[in-house]
């Protein structure tokens, strides 16, 4: 995979997520990615963002253009030292919530993308990982 572009934002208040979620839009435009899969992106991206407020105390979120077989994605990765999650597989599961959501959020990101990758470890923080590609391959 070739990045082409990147750049970093700091998410620290509900403000920031405004133009995170419209650089995000840029990106996917300048790309050439259709509205259906921008769409999609942002969706997964909103609710990324948020439970990094929510729950990481806010952190730092880079966008990049990548490149892989001559297709081009977005890929965005969020970063933040809060609690972590104890365990991941279990956050995985739709309906499971540490919080009073509707506990879709993460196994929901992970439906709207192509590739999608979390680490987290207790007391030091979680680094979520996803990508959509042009086509949505």
């Amino acid at each position: 995979m070739i990045v082409l572009s990147k750049e970093k934002l700091s998410i620290q208040k509900e403000q920031d997520v405004v133009l995170f979620r419209n650089r995000i839009k840029e990106l996917a435009t300048k790309i050439g990615m259709s509205l259906v899969n921008q769409t999609k992106l942002i969706t997964a991206a909103s609710e990324l963002v948020r439970n990094m407020l929510r729950y990481g105390g806010g952190g730092i979120t880079q966008l990049e253009i990548v490149s892989r077989n001559s297709i081009p994605g977005v890929r965005l990765i969020f970063t933040d030292e809060g609690p972590g999650i104890k365990d991941v597989t279990l956050a995985m599961k739709d309906g499971y919530s540490t919080g009073k959501s509707l506990g879709l959020g993460l196994p929901g990101a992970k439906r709207l993308v192509n590739e999608f990758d979390i680490k987290s470890e207790p007391g030091k923080g979680t680094t979520v990982t996803i990508i959509r590609w042009k086509n949505g391959l």
